[in-house]
């Protein structure tokens, strides 16, 4: 008798269609309280010290090349910081073993972290991918991380560290099942950047024992367990219809209306994965990687290299630098902001710039040069711009010190309600909706528990964006997407319809885009609009577009993918 099929669902993330066996992560070692302690507390300490370092090295190796590079040097930081070494040494002199006072020392740091939430939460995940690593060679046993069989296989992990997340390029996995994170957490996004099937937020991920079938379906968020040879077929055989995009090229829908399709990039790996690929240039360059960890800010000739670095993969083509992203949530040493009990609504991205205006003023004079330089087609915008004093002032700086287009990101609801005051003061605007999203239902991106709100199909969230897109329209200002959203090929017409004119998304995402739009009109994408109007939450806007979609006739990727 054949086993019984199951379907588990989560947060579909990163779209394809994986078929391949179950393989868990590899899981770290529990440390032992009751372990006789070394003899030597002095030898020990040392023992730890060489670990963490050893620990330090592995992930810089790790960086090298890879798009959570700023993030795995960020944690090698982390590893040799000298208070982990410290910490560990005084349960070394109370008689704790080794590995055991590495434990209580890391997890000391993790739960006030964890307390913080947010950002600060998913430091406190890194911590602890430390501590594994550095008790795995502790006490001489595998490194826990991804699984090498030899054989494609879907992994399966409560969650991805950044530096498993790095690896998953170079190993067997077909597709990803994690236990915890939502639509815009960190795995979900570098496994979109590596255009890795993945399904995020699933409770029963760890439930499932090793070697069970899988048919993985990343766009939908569905996993099916022991699926028959009719359904892998059938799988198989959509998987191959689309491993070729029909179009090529700028993006257009039918009728010839220009939409240009961009790639998010957050490292000069990601700048040199996206300058290979088909598309117009960079919609959101996240320029954070230059300043992570770091007790001085970089100066202005190193940024000058480190941006020309990344524009001259784009001779002839648009890229969109943000400004720096920090702040409270995201604590840079050298900014020396004040600690805040609600960090998501503190001083971050442009609000750092009132206690310490000489950081982007660098930044912008860096972007200026690094343009002038390479003869890029450079844009500059900030992020977290929430009145139009603010914006007025951010445009005025950018122009004083030679930026040539000047524009804002609409990430918070009070910049789209009066967006049409902070588009009188600059050149165009990029809407964010992953924050846009956070901020206007009011959930945490980074809690698992409040993955549905952060859906881009909540009509909130949709009114928001045609707000202000109608505002643009007023003043002739164009206005693109760089959340998650532009990523969604359905939403993609619906974001068309409302008026957006650039959509920037994770560089593999953009052929199925441009295949979609290109299959419906203009008109048909303002249908399309009006469809969503009339539906109360996300389910029934998906639905009620893909069935208007069918009806013109459009090969949208399906829900179900099967």
């Amino acid at each position: 008798m054949s086993p019984t099929s199951l379907t588990v669902t989560g947060y579909g993330v990163s779209p394809g269609l994986a078929c391949a066996p179950l393989i868990r992560m590899t899981p770290p070692v529990v440390t032992d309280p009751d372990e006789a302690p070394g003899d030597d507390p002095g030898h020990e300490v040392q023992r730890i010290r060489r670990a963490l370092a050893e620990v330090a090295a592995q992930l810089r190796a790790l960086a090298t090349g890879k798009t959570a590079g700023a993030i795995l040097e960020a944690g090698a930081a982390m590893a040799g910081d000298p208070a982990l070494v410290r910490a560990a040494a005084g349960h070394i002199g109370r008689g704790t073993p080794t590995a055991h006072s590495l434990s209580l020392a890391i997890e000391a740091y993790c739960a006030p972290l964890e307390a913080t939430g947010g950002y600060m939460a998913e430091r406190a995940a890194d911590l602890r991918d430390i501590r594994d690593r550095a008790v795995a060679l502790l006490t001489g046993v595998p490194m826990p991380g991804i699984p090498r069989p030899g054989h494609p296989f879907i992994l399966a992990a409560a969650d991805l560290s950044p530096a498993d997340t790095a690896q998953l390029a170079d190993s067997d996995a077909v597709g990803l099942l994690t236990e915890r994170g939502g639509p815009t957490g960190h795995t979900a996004i570098l496994a979109r950047s590596l255009g890795l099937p993945s399904v995020v937020g699933c409770p029963q991920a760890l439930d499932l024992p090793d070697g069970t079938p899988l048919l993985l379906d990343g766009r939908a968020g569905t996993v099916e367990t022991h699926p028959s040879p009719e359904r892998r077929r059938r799988a198989l055989e959509r998987a191959g219809t689309r491993t070729r995009p029909s179009t090529q090229g700028p993006g257009r829908t039918a009728d010839e209306h220009a939409v240009r399709l961009l790639a998010n990039i957050g490292t000069p790996a990601d700048a040199t994965r996206a300058a290979q690929a088909d598309n117009e240039g960079v919609g959101l360059f996240r320029t954070e990687f230059l300043f992570l960890d770091r007790r001085e800010p970089p100066s202005l000739d190193e940024q000058v290299e480190a941006y020309s670095r990344v524009f001259t993969h784009f001779e002839g083509r648009e890229v969109t630098a943000r400004t720096l992203d920090a702040g409270s949530d995201k604590p840079l040493p050298f900014l020396r902001l004040p600690r805040e009990d609600n960090p998501a609504l503190g001083i971050r991205g442009l609000r750092t710039a009132v206690l310490r205006p000489g950081i982007l003023e660098t930044q912008l004079e860096a972007l200026v040069a690094a343009q002038r330089r390479t003869g890029a087609r450079l844009r500059i915008m900030a992020p977290m711009v929430s009145t139009a004093d603010e914006a007025a002032a951010f445009a005025g700086l950018a122009r004083s010190l030679g930026a040539e287009s000047v524009g804002i990101m609409i990430e918070v609801p009070s910049a789209a309600l009066v967006a049409h005051q902070l588009l009188e003061y600059v050149d165009f605007a990029s809407i964010g909706t992953n924050d846009l999203a956070q901020y206007t239902l009011a959930a945490d991106r980074t809690s698992d528990a409040l993955g549905a709100f952060l859906d881009p199909w909540q009509p909130a969230l949709l009114m928001l964006v045609a707000g202000v897109c109608g505002a643009a329209r007023a003043l002739g200002r164009p206005v693109g997407v760089c959340g998650e959203a532009a990523a969604d090929p359905l939403l993609a017409a619906v974001l068309v319809g409302l008026g957006v004119s650039s959509l920037s998304m994770a560089a593999p995402a953009v052929a199925d885009v441009r295949d979609t739009l290109a299959q419906v009109t203009l008109e048909q994408c303002r249908r399309l609009t009006t469809a969503v109007r009339d539906t109360t939450g996300p389910a029934a806007a998906r639905a009620a577009v893909r069935e208007l979609s069918e009806a013109f006739g459009a090969d949208v990727p399906d829900g179900d993918g099967l």
